[in-house]
């Protein structure tokens, strides 16, 4: 023991100690006394920001998870307000910053309504967003509210102290976006994002050319995954204050991007997520030092649609295919016309048209498809243009596009008659030709066969199969107006189908509406014109679908709700699954719907029906019903036609409306190229994601 602990080895062991206590206090007083002014300067200097981080938007897909809409990371320049404006010329950097945004083909973030170039003038077609917030600038400065162009540069000029000697280009250029950056203290909206999306070589000449207050910030754009359905899908952009007003109680953040339009705005409360906060620390030369998150993002949550997008894509193709070969058929036979002389022949151009696929037994609409469309994904560029085609590509004839169902309408017509004990299934009525009960009030309609035969003496279903005026006029003139309309509403016709996008729920033939219209109420004709689906009656291509499947399922009218089920941004949980709603039904003996459909079943497959030439030798049996509706001497007819498939055990309804189109029999090839596609898609082999299985 005493050997352990001699004194030479305590004696190096104190050395030792010695030699780390001095070199601690060394390294202290360094830190401390000689360094410690350095230290705490910096420690001082060092700065402390908070940004929003952007959390995810939810992913749109189809029935079958197909993404129709996802996010693609990207690259935004956003500017450093603080950091520029302590620059003793922060317009220099600003021009700077521009020219090299120029130089790699980028472009800058500039919505102030002036002209580029002098004379300077507020552009044309300046959007809402454009003029809220310019008024909100004028208003917040002091300007007068009709300020010119001139006067609102010349403003810029002087309080943001651009100087003279740039040209006037250029001091648009600057003025542009020193308003941008100003304005959005005085005007809710989103915070200014300098260049949006840019690529990397823009980003390393920046980063190289260092110009102060400009940085670079990693963000989501949306990414449209389809060519198709742009009707349906929508888009986002940053709100207005009206936007900010309706979604603040859900502490939206005044930066929120937003749902515009379609499903993005219909299922915003499911695809926003919530962003976060991160707070970054500096040094005083700007390097940062770290970044914490005080809150996390939460992503939003996936959406499944009730569309198909392979039926979309199909009945999107079969309906531009047919208008774009009519149209052109059109040019050829109307010159014939007019060299012959033979005027009444000549046929206007189809300016549009929409098909509508529902499911018969739930009401999913599996397919929306509405012509002439447009590109989804260069919308915002294309607007003006959109904006000025007199076709109205824009418009959802699908969903908005309201046409007289013409002798589609029949079967309600029908039905109304059976369940009011006027007639029975097996009842008969002569074809008279003429409805001349009112020949002394000055009105006598005709059957559509007047002159070329008659339809001799027929039940519901022959009337239906052969689409006898007569029949209809005469019990319609039963029926009378209230009675029918109100199994019309019962159908569903006039009514909302349900469906979460904006919609028109069209017009029926009512006292009211004439009165509106016409400052008169109706007459007795209008009635007989309401029997035959003529006069006031207006619907939409949805509501003449979703009525079709309730004359196959046996009248049950279900809600056309587009939402299938919503999922967790992991795809872990579910969060919403879509049950069949039934609206309304239509309640009636079995016989009746049977005659009903019997007529149909002959419309499409007997050689009489008005649709044999297309679906006769159709591999699978269906029931159709054409509509032609009036539109006025002088005046192309609009097309209506309407199916369901398969005859037995139904499983979808369509319907096809065509403006201009003629006839319905001669739109029904439409109906028969989005068949083509169900059918075979549904015996094919490919593998999708099972419907409401969570696979991803």
């Amino acid at each position: 023991m005493d050997r352990f602990f001699s004194k030479g080895r305590l004696s190096v062991l104190s050395l030792l100690l010695a030699l780390v206590l001095i070199l601690y206090l060394a390294t202290l007083y360094k830190l401390q006394i000689v360094d410690g002014a350095a230290y705490y300067e910096s420690s001082t200097n060092s700065q402390v920001s908070y940004k929003t981080v952007k959390a995810a938007r939810g992913d749109i897909l189809d029935r079958y998870g197909r993404t129709l809409v996802s996010n693609r990371s990207c690259n935004n320049i956003i500017i450093d307000t603080k950091e520029l404006f302590e620059q003793p010329d922060p317009n220099a950097i600003i021009l700077e910053a521009i020219n090299i945004c120029r130089q790699y083909g980028e472009e800058h973030t500039d919505t102030m309504p002036v002209t580029m170039e002098a004379p300077f003038e507020y552009v044309e077609n300046m959007t809402s967003l454009q003029s809220y917030f310019l008024k909100g600038y004028l208003k917040a400065k002091g300007l007068p509210e009709n300020s010119s162009a001139v006067e609102l540069l010349a403003y810029c000029r002087s309080r943001y102290n651009i100087d003279a000697n740039y040209t006037g280009a250029e001091s648009r250029l600057i003025a542009g976006v020193r308003y941008e950056i100003n304005g959005r203290y005085d005007v809710p909206t989103a915070d200014y994002i300098f260049a949006e999306d840019v690529g990397i070589d823009l980003i390393t000449k920046l980063l190289e050319s260092d110009l102060p207050g400009f940085d670079v910030e990693t963000s989501y754009i949306r990414e449209y995954k389809t060519d198709y359905a742009s009707h349906l899908l929508g888009y986002v952009g940053a709100m207005t204050a009206e936007e900010y007003d309706k979604y603040k109680k859900d502490d939206y953040r005044m930066d929120a991007q937003v749902g515009k339009d379609g499903a993005e705005q219909a299922f915003e409360q499911y695809l926003h997520g919530d962003d976060g906060t991160a707070r970054i620390t500096r040094t005083s030369t700007g390097i940062v030092t770290g970044t914490t998150y005080t809150e996390e993002p939460e992503p939003g949550n996936h959406i499944y649609l009730t569309i198909d997008i392979g039926l979309q894509e199909a009945a999107e193709q079969a309906l531009s295919y047919y208008i774009a070969a009519e149209n052109d058929k059109r040019v050829e036979d109307n010159a014939e016309f007019e060299a012959v002389g033979n005027l009444e022949d000549v046929r206007e151009m189809i300016t549009g048209g929409g098909v509508a696929v529902v499911k018969v037994n739930s009401g999913e609409p599996l397919a929306l498809a509405s012509y002439p469309t447009f590109d989804i994904s260069t919308m915002l560029e294309d607007w003006n243009e959109l904006l000025e085609d007199e076709n109205k590509p824009l418009f959802n004839r699908t969903l908005n596009g309201i046409y007289a169902p013409g002798s589609t309408f029949k079967p309600v017509t029908a039905m109304a008659a059976m369940c009011e004990g006027i007639i029975t299934h097996t009842s008969t009525i002569e074809d008279e030709l003429v409805f001349d009960k009112y020949v002394d009030e000055g009105y006598a309609p005709k059957c559509w066969i007047y002159g070329k035969g008659t339809h001799g003496t027929l039940n519901v279903a022959g009337a239906i199969e052969v689409s006898c005026n007569y029949f209809f006029y005469t019990i319609g003139d039963f029926l009378q107006i209230d009675r029918l309309n109100k199994y019309t509403r019962l159908f569903g016709l006039g009514e909302s189908t349900g469906i979460e996008l904006v919609e028109s729920v069209g017009t029926l033939t009512t006292d009211e509406y004439k009165m509106a219209l016409w400052g008169e109420p109706l007459y007795l004709g209008d009635t007989l014109q309401a029997s035959i689906g003529q006069g006031w009656h207006q619907f939409t291509p949805l509501q003449l679908a979703n009525y079709t499947a309730m004359l196959a399922n046996g009248g049950n009218r279900y809600g056309c709700s587009m939402l299938k089920s919503v999922r967790n941004y992991g795809y872990s949980e579910s969060v919403y699954d879509r049950t069949p709603e039934i609206y309304s039904v239509v309640e009636a003996k079995e016989e009746y719907y049977d005659a009903i459909r019997q007529g149909m079943y002959d419309v499409a497959n007997s050689v009489m029906g008005t649709a044999y030439s297309t679906f006769g030798n159709y591999p699978v049996k269906i029931a159709a019903k054409t509509g032609t509706a009036q539109m006025g001497d002088e005046k192309t007819n609009n097309a209506v036609f309407v199916c369901y498939a398969p005859y037995e055990n139904p499983e979808i309804a369509i319907c096809v409306a065509v403006e201009k189109g003629g006839a319905g029999s001669e739109v029904a090839m439409i109906a028969r190229n989005v068949l083509d596609y169900y059918f075979s898609f549904k015996n094919s082999t490919v593998t999708l994601e099972t419907e409401m299985s969570l696979l991803k």
